[in-house]
């Protein structure tokens, strides 16, 4: 009735008078200027809620209002028809405005009285929205500002706002199966190079133009690694308008809440949460777009049953809570409401994938990061250095640094050590960690001002907390349960009082709720930490089975017994929740480990129990399946936590000294699957040269799959084995980027494998099949998959016998692949047609930056169709052609290219028939081409002439800096030509000319021009005839050269004067680095010489003297003078 009244008195014009055309005065108002300001707010109420009137509109509320207004005679029949007719809803509905706005106020005052005194959920979300999204906004500031100290990061670098979600394509194998810590173990904080980052401003966006916003989305991260700490900031920017400014309610729930309810409502459950919400079905509707938050699916005890659950979609009828997330999440009820769900990724796959429409991962610090975090927060007497350098020596506790959390754990640890002064107790295991976290924790607690508190001395209080708190810990492990009430504490003896001390604080976290606190360990580890301190400590005097809580069970007695039985549960558990937990038992076997809880809990120490349990594990080591799983590389972690790691020590001196072949046991195997996770040098580079077999290869194989860079070669490998790498690469939890097959026996059937294997995979960049037997077949296989990867961007065919067809597949490849930039088909034969069918692609590839093509038989003819493409191809950087049989015609076309082409910077013409005519062509070219950087000319028949031509060009081009002229037939006249042009180039850095007869002549020539060039860094001159006087020539220019770092004079006769003249311009010159006297007749004499110039000068890093007859007394001498004076230096006798 009040609305009503209020919208007659809106229409009731016998009260006013025209007033100055469309201005009315209120005859009843005694304020003229009110009167106006009324009449101001009346005008502009259509433009103070335009855009809600756009928003919420529906058709058939319009319908109802176009139906009022033509009733109130305010709208015609033709101006109805225009608005209708107007398009879209949206339109129609920017045409009713512009329509009723250009009418006097009558028109004005009847739409907003119609809306006004409406009833319905349109007209309420119209003229409420913004001051019900203002109030809820400010109330969830309020409750979530009080977590901001608590989530930030004070390093900008690390902060939340600086890190983005990793887009993923659902859940992989060990998401789903593994415990979280074997997770970070394997990917060991890296990102994935294939993933596509997304920032949290664009989580709930769509993708793409055409693609739509996401209704379910998925964000999985590891415990500990911040997804609540990322919604609560998410919810913070939300709330102050920084982001997400189209989502008008955010409506954030933690599993752990609802854990407390039984049955109700959607409606009810938005009122229990949100009790400012006057009409909850207001911001559930689906004009409104709202956002329900779901955090921590890992925390909730009922199970989401998706296929049994009872469908509803009615917010308000009561059901149970798991029915109702069910419900919501399946899209039965609040179909339009956006859902962010946030969950350990092994519980998070209980969620079908279908019902997922986008999977995001937090990923956990990096190496950088951890470094990055150390020297930030603890810059104070180079602790975070300190701290660094012994996470580097630990792996394992590397490892666990990944995690934020746990980082934060570890540091705040060993800072602590650190700053008592007993560096040498630092932790060298996890077990030793949270003992001595544990420790700091109760001392941190105590009255400072007086002596160091012992640990037997210790209130009892925290003994008795310590032990109550293992219990809760280890059947809530028992029972997957991680967050605790209250009742929860108290049923296991907890004294909330003293969950507020120094170690309850430390050890529990207690979140406030809507409903009733609840309480969590700090991290998911150091519950399993107290639960093995708890079964340590109870299995000295249980007599029944630990694991049977409140069953009657057979009759276990004895420490051993109950150690045993702790590792079958652990083995039977597939999911491997209880392997953390078996690792720390068992490390609290070893006596540095239980030293800092000794008096806190009845632990003692036992030599003979860490022996016994050494050999147990070695026991499991040697037994079990032929396929190495998580649950074996599990034990490997265990012997590390007993400390116990001989095996593990030779294991990994084998890997590095690519020394395994013939040890690779059972046992081995177990072993390197754990180097694999925790050693980032054993993963990065993993070289299994000459090591393996096929039962090796399939014992190792889901190990194998968190490698990077993979090294199979000469393994003897048959397409059996391929089978199998190709399973390998076709896993979602492959990370392997490289992988090297070469000299294997592995033919087109081994090819077609990893083809299949090719189509799938999305981290693999560079394969290499060199000296195998793939053959045309194979390689039209390879070629097929090579269309559809997006991926590889280096392949090596070499020596694979593929010929002309093969090539014609590849030439296929790069017509259509924009990823690959790196291709070796090297000796396969493919002749002069194979070259045409490259060169053709070429013309059109924009992507392929080195390609080889050496010893092919591409002759002339091959050699012109490639010269054709590069001509029109800039793109190519490298081109090799050695071995081809290449003459002066083939060369003539190269260098025509060259004239036009601005992409080329190296180009390897080796061991062809290129002549006097064809350098003089590649000389006209230089003197245009300024890109081409490095030729290599080497052992053609170039001869004086030629070389002098190219010595012209040298004094002009501006960008050759590398040119290889070995075994040309070159003689003085020619040297002199390039000493010349020394003299003016500004570019050239690399020069040879062995095994050329320059004689001493030509090396005077050059060591003339090294007195006035700058450019050149590596001069070879092995075997070039030089003597004695080449030699004093080349000792007094270095006298003034200052920039020449590499001078090989191989080969030669030096002999003891030219030595010694050499030995005292190194006296004086401070650019050399590198010096070979290899065979150059110095004699003992001459080795003393340069042995004596060693000692005055410190730049040289490496000196060949082998093969000099030096003698026993010569390498004495020499021997002491890189002892006493150049230990930096590096010298072969």
């Amino acid at each position: 009735m009040e609305r009503r009244a209020h919208y007659d008195s809106i229409l009731d014009r016998s009260k006013r008078i025209t007033w100055q055309e469309d201005c009315y005065v209120d005859l009843q108002s005694s304020s003229g200027s009110a009167s106006a300001q009324a009449e101001t707010e009346d005008l502009s109420w259509i433009q103070k809620y335009q855009e809600q009137l756009q928003r919420f509109t529906t058709s058939s509320y319009l319908e109802e209002i176009l139906t009022h207004l033509r009733k109130l005679d305010v709208l015609s029949s033709g101006e109805e028809t225009k608005i209708k007719e107007a398009g879209q809803l949206q339109d129609q509905v920017n045409m009713l405005t512009a329509v009723v706005t250009d009418k006097d106020s009558h028109g004005c005052d009847a739409l907003q009285g119609f809306i006004e005194s409406s009833d319905s959920q349109v007209a309420q979300l119209i003229i409420n929205h913004d001051g019900m999204v203002k109030e809820h906004k400010a109330m969830l500031l309020q409750r979530y500002e009080q977590y901001r100290e608590r989530d930030s990061v004070s390093c900008t670098k690390l902060n939340i706002t600086s890190r983005a979600l990793l887009l993923v394509d659902g859940l992989s194998d060990l998401q789903q199966k593994e415990h979280d810590l074997m997770q970070v173990g394997v990917t060991r904080g890296g990102k994935r190079n294939h993933l596509r980052q997304l920032g949290l401003a664009k989580l709930f966006e769509p993708l793409t133009r055409v693609s739509l916003a996401p209704r379910v989305s998925l964000t999985v991260g590891v415990a500990g690694i911040g997804k609540t700490t990322w919604v609560r900031h998410f919810i913070r920017q939300w709330s102050q308008g920084n982001i997400c400014s189209e989502i008008s309610f955010v409506l954030p729930f933690t599993f752990s809440e609802l854990n407390s309810l039984e049955k109700l409502s959607a409606e009810k459950l938005v009122k229990i949460f949100f009790s400012h919400v006057a009409d909850p079905s207001l911001i559930l509707n689906s004009s409104c777009r709202t956002l329900i938050i779901l955090d921590g699916l890992d925390e909730f005890y009922s199970n989401l049953n998706f296929s049994d659950a009872a469908p509803c979609n009615d917010p308000k009828k009561e059901m149970t809570i798991d029915d109702l997330v069910t419900n919501i999440i399946r899209g039965n009820l609040l179909p339009d409401v956006a859902v962010w769900v946030t969950s350990r990724p092994r519980v998070a796959s209980l969620i079908p994938g279908g019902l997922v429409d986008r999977v995001t991962e937090i990923p956990g610090f990096s190496p950088k990061d951890i470094h990055i975090f150390l020297h930030h927060h603890f810059s104070e007497r180079d602790f975070g250095s300190k701290i660094w350098a012994h996470l580097e020596s630990h792996k394992i506790l590397m490892v666990m640094c990944y995690i934020p959390c746990i980082c934060w754990m570890v540091a705040d640890t060993l800072l602590y050590i650190l700053q008592s002064g007993t560096q040498e107790s630092l932790p060298r295991s996890c077990t030793e960690l949270y003992a001595l976290f544990c420790s700091m924790k109760v001392e941190v607690g105590e009255p400072r001002g007086r002596e160091p508190v012992k640990m037997e001395q210790l209130n009892g209080s925290n003994r008795k907390l310590l032990s109550n708190l293992g219990r809760l810990a280890f059947y809530g492990l028992l029972k997957h349960k991680y967050t605790f009430s209250e009742q929860d504490l108290r049923a296991y003896g907890v004294d909330l009082l003293l969950t507020q001390s120094s170690l309850g604080t430390g050890v529990l976290v207690r979140e406030e709720s809507a409903i009733h606190p609840t309480y969590r360990f700090t991290h998911l580890t150091l519950q399993e930490f107290l639960a093995a301190t708890f079964y340590h400590v109870s299995s000295k005097r249980a007599i029944f089975d630990l694991f049977s809580e409140s069953t009657v069970s057979w009759p276990k007695i004895g420490f051993q017994n109950h150690f045993k039985n702790a590792f079958l549960h652990a083995q039977q558990a597939e999911d491997g929740h209880l392997d953390v937990f078996v690792r720390f038992l068992t490390g609290l076997l070893c006596p540095t480990a239980i030293k800092p809880l000794a008096g806190l809990l009845a632990l003692s120490t036992d030599g003979n129990q860490k022996a016994w349990a050494a050999g147990f594990l070695q026991g499991l080591l040697d037994s079990g399946g032929s396929i190495v799983s998580l649950r074996a590389v599990n034990l490997a972690y265990c012997l590390q936590e007993l400390q116990h790691t001989e095996l593990l020590r030779n294991v990994e001196d084998d890997l590095r000294l690519g020394s395994l072949a013939g040890k690779l046991t059972r046992s081995h195997c177990i072993v390197l699957g754990y180097l694999l996770h925790v050693s980032s040098e054993c993963s990065e580079q993993t070289n299994l040269t000459a090591s393996l077999n096929y039962t090796t290869v399939k014992c190792l194989l889901p190990q194998l799959l968190y490698c990077s860079h993979l090294r199979l070669e000469n393994n003897h490998f048959k397409d059996d084995v391929m089978e199998l790498l190709g399973s390998l690469l076709s896993a979602k939890d492959c990370h392997i980027q490289k992988i090297s097959l070469a000299e294997n026996a592995i033919t087109n059937k081994g090819a077609k494998a990893l083809s299949r294997a090719l189509l799938v995979n999305r981290t693999l960049i560079s394969l290499n099949l060199r000296n195998n037997n793939i053959g045309s077949k194979g390689a039209k296989f390879l070629a097929e998959a090579l269309k559809m990867n997006q991926v590889l961007t280096s392949v090596n065919f070499q020596n694979n016998a593929i010929d002309e067809k093969g090539a014609q597949a590849i030439s296929e490849v790069l017509q259509c692949n924009r990823k690959l930039v790196s291709l070796n088909i090297r000796k396969n034969s493919i002749g002069a047609g194979g070259a045409r069918r490259i060169a053709d692609a070429l013309k059109t590839n924009q992507t392929l930056i080195k390609l080889i093509l050496c010893s092919n038989q591409l002759g002339d003819k091959g050699t012109v169709a490639l010269a054709e493409a590069l001509k029109v191809n800039h793109t190519l950087l490298s081109l090799q052609l050695q071995s081809n049989s290449i003459s002066n015609r083939g060369m003539t076309a190269l260098t025509n290219a060259l004239r036009q082409n601005h992409g080329l910077v190296s180009l390897n013409l080796r061991e062809n028939s290129i002549g006097v005519e064809g350098a003089k062509n590649m000389a006209h070219a230089l003197q245009q081409n300024n890109s081409l950087q490095d030729l290599d000319l080497t052992a053609n028949l170039l001869h004086d002439e030629g070389v002098q031509a190219i010595a012209g060009a040298i004094k002009f081009n501006h960008g050759l800096t590398s040119l290889h002229l070995q075994w040309n037939f070159i003689k003085s006249t020619a040297t002199k030509a390039l000493a010349h042009a020394l003299l003016s180039n500004a570019t050239m850095q690399l020069l040879d000319l062995q095994e050329n007869a320059i004689g001493n002549e030509g090396v005077i020539f050059l060591a003339e021009a090294l007195k006035t060039n700058s450019s050149l860094r590596t001069l070879c001159l092995q075997g070039v005839s030089a003597g004695t006087s080449g030699a004093i020539a080349m000792a007094d220019a270095l006298m003034t050269n200052q920039t020449l770092q590499t001078l090989d004079l191989r080969g030669n006769t030096v002999g003891m004067e030219g030595a010694k003249a050499l030995a005292n311009a190194l006296k004086h010159n401070r650019s050399l680095k590198s010096l070979n006297l290899q065979e150059n007749s110095l004699g003992m004499d001459g080795a003393i010489f340069i042995a004596t110039a060693l000692k005055g000068n410190h730049q040289l890093t490496y000196i060949n003297l082998q093969g000099n007859g030096i003698g026993e007394s010569g390498a004495k001498v020499i021997s002491d003078a890189i002892r006493t004076s150049a230990s930096g230096c590096v010298v072969d006798i």
